[in-house]
C-alpha cells in the first residue's frame, strides 16, 4: 500500500524528539522531517551531528542552548520568516521538557508562526510507566535547585502535592537528593530509573532508605528519573 504523507508546511517550527538511549527510540516521521526540514536547531550541534550522520542525513545546523537560547530565537524566527522548515531538537527527548525550547516556541508563537509537534521519546512517560507507581496524577518537577535551601525548600513544598512526584537527577547528585528525601518523604515509595532505553536500563525500588543505602554501596552512572508515589 502506497501511504502519501503530508508535505512538511513552510514556516513551520517541527519540536523533534529525539532518542534518550536507544537509537531505536526515534520515530519513522521524525526522520522524515529531519530528512525534509530546511535547517536543524540543535542543543548540542556535534551531539545532533553524530545522529544525523547515523541517519545518512545533511542538513544545516544552528546552535542553541540555554544560555543564547534568547539570541538564536531571533534567527530561528528570520529562518521561519523566509519560509524554511525549522526542525528543533536537544540532545535527548522532547524539546522543552527540562531543556531548552521554551523560549523559541514562545517566540515563534508571538511572531504568528505555525508549531508542530513531533512526539516521541521522553524520559518522563517511559520511567512513569514502568515505574509501578500510580499515574493517573503525576507532578513533574524536573531538576531540582542545586543549593541546598533551595532544594530543601522546594522539597517541602511538594509534600502536599497529590499524585507521583517525577524529578530528574544527575548521578552526581542523587545521594544527595536521597538523603534529603530521606527526611522528607521517608515512607513514600521511591523508584530510581537509570539508563533509559539503553543497555543497562536498571529500576531499583524501596523506601528512600533503603535507596540511600544502596547507592552508598554501588557506583550508579547514568542520568537519573526519580520518582516518589503519593503519600498514603
Amino acid at each position: 500500500m502506497d501511504v502519501q504523507f503530508p508535505p512538511l508546511i513552510p514556516g513551520t517550527l517541527y519540536l523533534v524528539a529525539t532518542p534518550i538511549g536507544n537509537l531505536e527510540d526515534i520515530t519513522l516521521r521524525a526522520l522524515r522531517v529531519l530528512r525534509e526540514c530546511d535547517v536543524v536547531a540543535a542543543e548540542d550541534t556535534r551531539h545532533t551531528g553524530r545522529l544525523l550522520k547515523h541517519f545518512e542525513i545533511s542538513k544545516p545546523l544552528l546552535s542553541y542552548f540555554q544560555f543564547n537560547e534568547a539570541r538564536r530565537s531571533e534567527e530561528i524566527i528570520e529562518h521561519l520568516g523566509r519560509g524554511s522548515k525549522v526542525a528543533l531538537v536537544t540532545d535527548a527527548g522532547s524539546p522543552g521538557i527540562s531543556d531548552p525550547g521554551e523560549r523559541v516556541v514562545k517566540a515563534a508563537i508571538t511572531a504568528g508562526f505555525r508549531v508542530e509537534s513531533v512526539p516521541g521519546s521522553c524520559a518522563l512517560v517511559a520511567a512513569l510507566t514502568a515505574s509501578g507507581l500510580p499515574a493517573g496524577e503525576f507532578h513533574f518537577v524536573g531538576f531540582l535547585p542545586h543549593k541546598s535551601g533551595q532544594r530543601r525548600n522546594t522539597l517541602e513544598s511538594l509534600t502536599t502535592i497529590p499524585g507521583t512526584l517525577v524529578f530528574y537527577e544527575s548521578p552526581y547528585r542523587i545521594e544527595k537528593l536521597l538523603a534529603e528525601l530521606v527526611e522528607v518523604f521517608p515512607e513514600r515509595d521511591i523508584v530510581l530509573a537509570r539508563e533509559l532505553t539503553k543497555k543497562f536500563e536498571e529500576f531499583l525500588r524501596g523506601k528512600p532508605a533503603e535507596l540511600l543505602a544502596l547507592v552508598q554501596k554501588r557506583s550508579l552512572k547514568g542520568e537519573f528519573v526519580v520518582l516518589a508515589g503519593p503519600a498514603r
